[in-house]
């Protein structure tokens, strides 16, 4: 039998990014700027019409000074993330 992980919860990616870009009080000129990502990107993330790709989530984080397992995180939302091996 074949076991499937729980689905990602990318609203909640989603929304950390908005919360995490609110509580600096950036606008998305401002992460853009910081990040190197296009505005539209950023618009269109947040509001769900894309997911991004890794490297794109890698420069948020960066500009974000967040660490990027943080961020992930909130993927595992309402489930149990992973345990490390050998744990």
């Amino acid at each position: 039998m074949t076991i499937f992980p729980p689905d990602p919860d990318f609203e909640a990616l989603r929304l950390e990014l908005a919360r995490l870009r609110a509580a600096r009080g950036w606008s998305y000129d401002e992460l853009a700027s910081r990040s190197g990502l296009a505005r539209r990107t950023l618009i269109e993330i947040e509001q769900g019409r894309t997911i991004g790709t890794l490297k794109t989530w890698h420069a948020l984080a960066h500009a974000l000074s967040t660490p990027l397992d943080e961020l992930f995180g909130t993927l595992c939302q309402g489930h149990e993330p992973p345990r490390q091996a050998g744990g």
